[in-house]
């Protein structure tokens, strides 16, 4: 928690006022007993009107500066809560951003979100606490027991008691719950999964009728978070009704005592009334202070999960290698294997393609076609063997500007809630109209964004408004709006049909500017006039040529085409 506490740095003088208001409205409320008291010894006892009148007006100024004080100190604590919030949230999300896939895939994406939400509230509600309670409740507790002591020792003595009783209960609860509100958040990290994979997979679960499996998949891990919240609960629920068993029980002894006293004339009856009001702010207090210690464990939980999100570092490698390739792009004996992988997904990879080349990369299903491709931009690093872009190691090359001369379309189509232009000037910020008008075009797909409404068009989220086959060739568009030196389309057109599929190809063969351009696709049509074709099977290549140099020598392409094209010759 200490570590995050940099992110309160800008708001030094809220951090200092808030504790400082409300301890001197503590100081106003311990006051109050003692009003009380002179009121009952001089004023009652007397019968001054005039005395039991000005103290009331005491009274009355005591509660309106105070709560004026209190108020104040809320503004401080709330002003400095939230920007801590906000610095925290925008540095997690920043952090976020610098991780390699290496570390997105371990954390995984529901635990980030619990992490950047959840969790991140549950700090700032905590710091909001701390600076209110942290110090006044403490404060009327000691405060209360020197204010009895100078009424009376004895008394006092049952003060101290009760205080020391209340925090071996305090702390031994704190104590349990602190872990048990670790394992509470990682539940919730698992609901969090299911809740985002079944909205994102609606239909899939709908066509399949699985709704009854996953509602008790959910229904399982709902009973496990809410279970493990019952566990701790039920011991910090034991803080309220022991801390006023405790208190209560001080009470009576202190009545009685004092009750003994006043007869045996060592105590005046205002005096014990006053020791009754300090005990009873001690235990509103301890109560206060119970409540705030299950935020604060509840916070350091959250904490320590997003303290090692900050603890993280991206393990891609960089060099100041200095061998140069005298190809555009080329794989050097390159393997792969993922963290806590079995199995490697590339195994001895070797390939070189000069600058405007079309390279097409093909294979069943899992033969690490994608893994391939990742190598590229550099969002992996490579296990064994180097890979050169630009003729140059990709780990001596800075990671931005590498990718700023790609277009990557991935598998899965993402597209973000917004307009068709807000979309496409995720390829190039300042894109023109025209610019991504024509690489509509070249994606086929702007006949059918004009038929909709233009680049105004409203997207959905997760483009929910399109088909499959509109968003896998928005997708492309956005890779072409950049006019990238290097375009990667793996297995972008899986959902267009044929005739299609050959238009956007052609158009894409077709640029001036000529990119270095990689098809990864399990349709051999995809492939089949790509300068140069690499066959994977289970992590291996199996063969490298030309489409009819593959079908003479490659058993594997050859069983592909077949398979597609129900013959053997081209």
């Amino acid at each position: 928690m200490k570590s995050l506490l940099v992110y309160l740095k800008g708001y030094v003088k809220e951090s200092i006022c808030a504790p400082l208001f409300k301890l001197l409205e503590a100081s106003f409320e311990l006051i109050v007993p003692l009003v009380i008291a002179a009121i009952i010894d001089k004023g009652i006892a007397n019968g001054d009107k005039t005395y039991i009148l000005s103290r009331c007006g005491i009274l009355v100024l005591l509660a309106i500066v105070g709560m004026v004080a209190a108020i104040t100190a809320q503004y401080f604590a709330a002003k400095a809560a939230t920007g801590f919030g906000r610095g925290l949230r925008s540095a997690l999300y920043q952090k976020i951003q610098t991780l390699s896939f290496n570390e997105l895939d371990n954390l995984g994406t529901s635990s980030l979100i619990t992490r950047m939400t959840n969790d991140t509230n549950t700090i700032q509600n905590g710091v909001n606490l701390v600076l209110r309670l942290f110090l006044r409740s403490p404060f009327i507790v000691f405060g209360a027991m020197v204010m009895a002591f100078f009424i009376d020792v004895k008394c006092a003595l049952i003060f101290l008691v009760a205080i020391v009783l209340l925090s071996i209960v305090i702390f031994s609860i704190m104590a349990y719950t602190t872990p048990g509100y670790k394992k509470v958040q990682s539940n919730l990290d698992s609901v969090t999964l299911i809740t985002r994979e079944n909205y994102e997979g609606a239909r899939v679960i709908r066509a399949f009728t699985d709704e009854a499996n996953e509602i008790a998949e959910f229904n399982r891990r709902n009973r496990a978070l809410s279970n493990m919240q019952k566990s701790v609960g039920k011991i910090s629920a034991l803080l309220n009704p022991v801390t006023y068993v405790i208190i209560n029980i001080a009470i009576v002894v202190l009545v009685y005592s004092g009750g003994v006293k006043v007869n045996m004339g060592d105590l005046t009856q205002g005096q014990v009334v006053a020791l009754y009001n300090y005990m009873s702010q001690i235990l509103v207090e301890l109560i206060k202070l119970a409540n705030l210690l299950v935020s604060i464990t509840k916070a350091l939980a959250s904490a320590d999960r997003i303290k090692s999100v900050f603890e993280q570092e991206s393990t891609l490698e960089h060099n100041d290698n200095k061998a140069k390739s005298d190809s555009y792009i080329e794989f050097d004996n390159v393997s792969l294997k993922y963290r806590n992988a079995g199995d490697m997904s590339l195994i001895d990879i070797s390939f070189k393609a000069n600058k405007g080349d079309v390279i097409g990369v093909i294979g069943g299903t899992g033969s690490g076609k994608s893994s391939l491709v990742s190598l590229v931009p550099h969002f992996y690093d490579a296990s064994k063997g180097t890979v050169y872009v630009n003729g140059c190691d990709v780990k001596s090359l800075d990671d931005d500007e590498l990718r700023n001369k790609i277009g990557f379309v991935q598998q899965r189509a993402v597209l973000f809630k917004g307009t068709v232009r807000d979309n496409m000037k995720w390829g190039k910020k300042n894109a023109s109209d025209d610019e991504i008008i024509e690489a509509l075009k070249l994606a086929q797909v702007y006949d059918t964004i004009e038929e909709k409404g233009g680049l105004d068009f409203f997207i959905a989220q997760g483009g929910a408004n399109l088909s499959g086959g509109q968003k896998q060739r928005l997708s492309v568009a956005r890779a072409l709006v950049r006019k990238p030196e290097i375009l990667v389309l793996d297995d972008s057109s899986s959902a267009l049909d044929f005739a299609t599929e050959a238009r956007m190809r052609d158009a894409i063969y077709s640029l001036d500017y000529k990119p270095t351009v990689f098809i990864v696709s399990q349709r051999a049509s995809s492939v089949m006039s790509a300068d140069k074709i690499i066959v994977l099977d289970d992590g291996k290549c199996v063969g490298i040529g030309t489409h009819k140099e593959l079908l003479d020598s490659c058993e594997v392409y050859k069983e592909i085409y077949v398979s597609q094209f129900g013959k053997e010759e081209a």
